[in-house]
């Protein structure tokens, strides 16, 4: 029954790719849906960040959002530069972490695997919350369940990952090529309306004006609030492993296309918003207010402009999508390398990562209760943890033209050395001027690197105490072996039990425990036991605080050592019985369960199930 339900909710299970077929990855067109939407949705917030910082000190500030817009592309292109190399030097994905570990040291790729698993899981709450708001924006009356809504896109996005990444992809399709063509209508209609002096020029102020009180800290802070939109340039560096052959070259394509359209619309709207001298809303967004004018208050234009709404809270809903793509390929990445749990290593019945999709998507919601949904807390620790790993990643690769090329390597590394000066600065503009909001990012990633470190040490003493050595120790002798039957009840279960127990064991012994509650039951037991295995020792031990598990362990103890000391095995058989149907084992307790749970840190002890099968 449950395979079934799973079945319809994710679908049959995929073939494994036996490394020909790449039916079930991605093309570019997919690729670009499926990894884009986070850095693609920062449009809608992106440009607005500048503008209000500017706003701040007065709305005559605005036209220093064009040479702060320039800034921003300058990064865009370098970091876009940077990935590219990075793509083509690690065609098996992890993006900043392992460029960082191989190039710069393995905790240097901690700190930058760590801070990205932490910004995927921003990603995806941030941007949930953000198409929650634009949903209750629109339909006022659910602004009560703004959180729940919230909760319901993280489930939705994280069905549509475990389906896989076609399936993922396909249902992307609409909202992101649908946003990417609002945009640029958008764009196309103003810049035509400007030609044809059909809009106005309404700038608060020229380009040049003397602007009273702006300073350099100012207009830094203003540059990292924009540079905010380049999250998630890194997700495609991150999922190479998911595109179609060549996957360097579409990978590649990929990002090239993806940073161009972002390049465009970015310095659009950040034109067009100056030109139209348009100051922030408490309640409508710039992107709005430019999206009102530019196609004006006719049929047809309020018709452009809801379609326009429409596109920007889908993108904003499934923003978060980028995030479930890099997470569980950078997830698998760290665990290959021993610093995660291998169950991350592992893929589901549709061929995707499912144990990272499901971890990230418990992650967010964890977020979104924590903050309750408010997108304010939750962007300051997004951007310190994108940029820490942007910076690692550019100076790594700087490391890595260096070891390639030898004294000509500044040539190659233009771009990365450009990137990392950009990206430390942003990083020191954030710790000198946004400490109070970034600062729970230090504990967090703190925490995460020692935890990483913990799962290494665990993984490197597994592997030298499970390594078969050159001159083995010779192997355990065993002269027998005593069988502890741990008796409940007389039931089937038990004398089937009982019976496999005496053709394994040299030594056979049934243990039951008693308590004052259960006297005359036990004493049924007892005699019922004796009568029909006459010459089978049967062990009673009174239990005074009714527990069953001390007692039992304890006795397992003192056996395991008798059967040491007699150069013997002893294992302990536990009868239990199967109900036909699954939900069924809910009706019944589990103690066996818990006494193989007990049991299972004893050394020196084979814990064993006796099933009984149930036919109705």
């Amino acid at each position: 029954m449950f395979e079934l339900f799973k079945n319809v909710l994710l679908g049959k299970p995929l073939k494994s790719d036996d490394g020909n077929g790449d039916s079930h990855l991605l093309n570019k067109l997919q690729g670009l849906a499926m990894l884009s939407s986070d850095a693609l949705s920062s449009i809608a917030y992106g440009p607005e960040q500048v503008i209000l910082v500017l706003t701040a000190l007065s709305a005559g500030a605005i036209w220093w959002s064009l040479p702060i817009g320039i800034g921003v592309l300058i990064l865009l292109i370098s970091l876009t530069i940077s990935y590219s190399q990075v793509i083509h030097a690690y065609p098996n994905g992890g993006g900043a972490y392992m460029v960082s570990t191989e190039n710069l040291s393995p905790k240097l790729g901690l700190l930058a695997g760590g801070s990205l698993l932490i910004d995927y899981m921003l990603t995806v709450a941030v941007s949930v919350a953000s198409g929650a708001d634009a949903i209750t924006s629109a339909f006022p009356g659910l602004k009560d369940v703004n959180l729940e809504i919230s909760i319901v896109l993280v489930l939705v996005l994280m069905l549509m990952n475990l389906r896989g990444l076609h399936e993922s992809a396909t249902a992307l399709f609409i909202p992101v090529y649908l946003f990417i063509g609002a945009i640029l209508l958008l764009l196309v209609f103003g810049v035509i309306n400007i030609m044809t002096g059909n809009l106005a020029f309404h700038a608060t102020a020229k380009i040049g004006s003397p602007t009273s009180g702006i300073s350099l800290f100012l207009i830094l802070r203003a540059f990292t609030s924009g540079s905010a939109s380049l999250t998630g340039v890194e997700a495609i560096s991150n999922a190479v492993p998911f595109f179609k052959k060549p996957k360097t070259k579409n990978a590649v394509e990929t990002l090239v296309i993806m940073s161009s359209i972002l390049g465009v619309m970015f310095i659009g709207i950040t034109f067009l918003n100056y030109w139209l001298g348009i100051i922030p809303s408490k309640n409508v967004t710039i992107l709005a207010q430019i999206a009102q004018v530019v196609f004006g208050h006719n049929a047809l234009g309020q018709a452009f402009f809801y379609v326009f709404q429409l596109a920007t809270a889908m993108i904003l809903a499934v923003a978060a999508n980028t995030g479930f793509s890099a997470f569980p390929v950078l997830a698998y990445n760290m665990a290959k390398n021993k610093y995660m749990p291998h169950l991350y290593l592992e893929k589901g019945a549709r061929l995707g990562y499912s144990n990272g999709i499901i971890t990230l998507a418990v992650g967010a919601i964890l977020l979104l209760f924590l903050f309750n949904g408010s997108t304010e807390a939750l962007i300051p620790l997004y951007t310190i943890g994108v940029f820490i790993p942007f910076a690692l990643a550019q100076t790594g690769m700087i490391v890595y033209w260096k070891k390639q090329s030898g004294k000509h390597y500044l040539k190659k590394a233009i771009a990365n050395i450009l990137g990392a000066i950009i990206c430390y600065g942003i990083i020191a503009i954030l710790l000198a001027f946004r400490m109070r909001d970034i600062w729970p990012f230090f504990p967090i990633i703190t925490l995460l690197m020692f935890l990483f470190i913990a799962i290494h040490k665990h993984y490197v003493q597994v592997a030298k105490q499970l390594r078969l050595q050159e001159e083995e120790q010779e192997a355990a002798t065993f002269t027998g072996n005593q069988v502890l039957v741990l008796l409940g009840n007389m039931t089937q279960a038990t004398a089937q039990a009982l019976s496999y127990a005496n053709a394994i064991g040299t030594q056979v012994t049934a243990l039951h425990i008693s308590t004052k509650e259960t006297q005359d039951k036990d004493a049924e037991i007892i005699r019922e036991f004796q009568a029909k295995y006459p010459s089978t020792e049967l062990v009673i031990i009174d239990s005074d605080y009714r527990d069953i598990i001390k007692p039992t362990v304890d006795y397992v103890r003192k056996c395991s050592q008798v059967a040491k000391d007699k150069h013997q095995t002893l294992t302990v058989l536990i009868p239990q019985f199967v109900p036909k149907r699954s939900w069924q084992k809910l009706l019944h307790n589990q103690m066996s369960l818990r006494l193989k749970y007990y049991l299972r840190w004893h050394e020196g002890i084979v814990i064993s199930s006796y099933s009984y099968h149930l036919k109705d």
